[in-house]
């Protein structure tokens, strides 16, 4: 399946199914994979930084992130079909590592976060092996480095906040042969950990998360007038 172009900027037109399936097949044949969620904030930052979209669109997997991707694509009528969230790709790939057998490694977030998201997933999930964990304020890049790779754990999950966690993923990645699946994951350990709650099941229905955190943090306001500045380009670009 072609992957669809927003303004420049890739996206897979994937859902969280199909992604596992070919992430399994890759993973046999000894490939990386790299995964990174586009949302339209994302894709009018890119416009602005040529390194945001290469970062982007050299990824293996673009998931849709965002209502204002699937709204975008009906409007050019395209394959999106659904929306596939970084915090729920994340929850499907450790479901996939424990079902499979392979360990995973968490890097970032302050050191209470990573520590609780990882107790309370390997709770929630039978057979879910960590193989280890570092806060996102590791000063020994090397030492960290090392230690992922002695780990020998096939999924890395990276909370840096977009685009540092993928440029750090782009470096560091040919140091880390073991691990075959890359995802930046955001505030995604917030999530997991507890310390964020997600919007409740009616809002992340419809689409309307973006709505919902939008009322608990108004300051957020500037932010989410990226939809319709991208809603727009897309009209006009049609």
């Amino acid at each position: 399946m072609d992957k669809e172009q927003y303004l420049g900027v890739s996206v897979s037109p994937y859902t969280y199914e199909e992604i596992i399936a070919d992430l399994k097949k890759r993973i046999a044949a000894g490939e990386q994979s790299t995964v990174i969620a586009v949302n339209p904030e994302k894709v009018i930052t890119a416009g602005r930084d040529p390194l945001v979209k290469e970062l982007i669109n050299e990824s293996t997997y673009q998931i849709a992130d965002g209502i204002g991707m699937i709204i975008a694509s009906k409007l050019k009528k395209g394959q999106l079909k659904e929306r596939v969230t970084g915090v729920d790709m994340m929850g499907r790939l450790l479901q996939f590592a424990a079902d499979e057998g392979h360990s995973v490694f968490f890097y970032g977030a302050k050191e209470e976060v990573v520590r609780t998201a990882k107790e309370k997933l390997e709770a929630k999930i039978p057979n879910l092996r960590v193989a280890g964990y570092a806060n996102g304020y590791v000063q020994d890049q090397e030492a960290l480095v090392q230690a992922i790779r002695e780990s020998g754990a096939t999924l890395l999950f990276v909370a840096l906040g977009s685009p540092r966690q993928e440029l750090w993923i782009k470096e560091n990645r040919p140091k880390l042969p073991n691990v075959k699946v890359f995802q930046g994951v955001g505030g995604s350990f917030d999530v997991y950990s507890g310390k964020v709650k997600r919007a409740p099941a009616f809002y992340r229905k419809f689409g309307l998360e973006w709505l919902y955190r939008l009322m608990k943090e108004p300051k957020r306001l500037k932010r989410q007038m990226a939809l319709p500045k991208f809603l727009l380009k897309i009209l006009v670009q049609k």
